[in-house]
């Protein structure tokens, strides 16, 4: 007869207990096991998909934000165990619901400012992943809240809660000297991080495209100012736009990867372009006329401003104008999206998948192939 002993269920293993804000999240039970030291529900099997288990129990703050849905989807394909902390309202995960299959996605109010509630949402997981932020300042949350005092508090208690795997969002262009207090917040972050969870993957992607994005789109829109504003025209700013996808893939495989840990990616598309011609390219593919004109950078912000003080969601702030005229820095001695078993995606494969509702109906199918393809510059 097969000796059999009584063991501690380690920490990926997910079952119901009771508790404020978090009903099916549990402590691990004493469970029997035969000769085993993990517990079966975290050794991957079945069969591919999103009846499988993968094995990966993780917890994604930010998950109701643009490249959260992706990662979320992605996780959720391969079987994982997605706990989402959110603070949105009901309706606003709605869309995520489908992408796990049943009693997979485990949804958890939080409060950022709460270590006992981001405690909870990451005492059972074996990997966090940091989406957390925001393109704008509010009066509850600056910058400094959202890109440094919460990823540290995150990386902390993931610290503490003994979790394997932390993968924390920065941006490529993040930096001390930046213009921009989004991307000077950014870099203070990834310190703070690395302080935190020296183990700690940290992806810096630059700006990313994609279905609901807030570049392209951004830009599209612009048709309704008469004109698409552009500081010196565009033609002293080089950008680099990742796809999202690539993005949510690479964030996939970093868990995957033992040999990730501690490593900090440059996440970039395969193409550079000026602003200028990557904008015209935009318009292009929408088949709606290009009419950029210079505008300094003074009169930018005080265009922003307008946009900043009314009280609806800001589509325009002076951070995000000098974010956007940012030229995308290149790191050739950081590992990137190939060192990920990625291919980047180049603008011109998805832009169609963007820009197709910006479109008139007479040119709603119209073939791809007659927008000529924007201008790229080596790298």
């Amino acid at each position: 007869m097969a000796a059999v002993r009584c063991a501690r269920a380690p920490r990926g293993l997910l079952s119901p207990r009771a508790g404020p804000g978090i009903s099916v999240l549990a402590a691990a039970p004493s469970v029997l096991q035969q000769h085993r030291q993990v517990h079966h529900a975290v050794i991957p099997h079945g069969r591919s998909g999103r009846s499988s288990v993968s094995g990966i129990v993780a917890t994604v703050f930010g998950a109701t934000g643009f490249l959260g849905r992706y990662v979320v989807n992605r996780l959720g394909r391969i079987g994982s165990q997605v706990i989402i902390p959110y603070r949105c309202d009901q309706y606003d995960l709605m869309y995520l619901r489908p992408m796990g299959d049943l009693g997979q996605l485990l949804f958890l109010e939080w409060d950022c400012k709460d270590k006992d509630s981001i405690r909870r949402a990451v005492e059972h997981s074996n990997v966090v992943i940091n989406l957390v932020g925001k393109e704008w300042e509010t009066k509850n949350f600056s910058f400094e809240d959202e890109f440094v005092n919460i990823p540290k508090t995150i990386a902390h208690i993931t610290r503490e809660a003994g979790v394997e795997t932390l993968i924390h969002i920065s941006h490529l262009n993040a930096s001390m000297k930046s213009p921009s207090k989004y991307l000077r917040s950014k870099a203070v972050g990834e310190k703070a991080v690395r302080e935190e969870f020296p183990d700690a993957i940290i992806l810096k992607p630059s700006e990313m495209f994609g279905r609901e994005d807030r570049f392209l789109n951004h830009y599209a829109n612009m048709r309704w100012f008469g004109g698409v504003p552009l500081i010196s025209l565009g033609k002293k700013t080089v950008k680099q736009p990742v796809y999202v996808v690539d993005v949510a893939k690479a964030i996939i495989n970093a868990i995957k990867d033992p040999d990730a840990k501690g490593k900090t990616y440059a996440l970039a598309g395969p193409n550079r372009y000026l602003l200028y011609d990557m904008v015209e390219y935009i318009y292009a593919v929408c088949f709606r006329t290009f009419l950029p004109y210079p505008l300094p950078r003074p009169l930018y912000h005080l265009v922003a401003r307008f946009f900043e003080i009314n009280p609806f969601e800001p589509w325009l702030t002076r951070d995000k104008v000098d974010r956007f005229h940012t030229t995308d820095m290149t790191f050739p001695d950081l590992p990137g999206l190939e060192d990920l078993g990625i291919q980047p995606t180049s603008l011109e494969q998805k832009a169609i998948e963007v820009l197709r509702r910006h479109r008139r109906y007479r040119w709603l199918d119209a073939e791809l192939e007659d927008a000529k393809p924007a201008k790229t510059y080596p790298m």
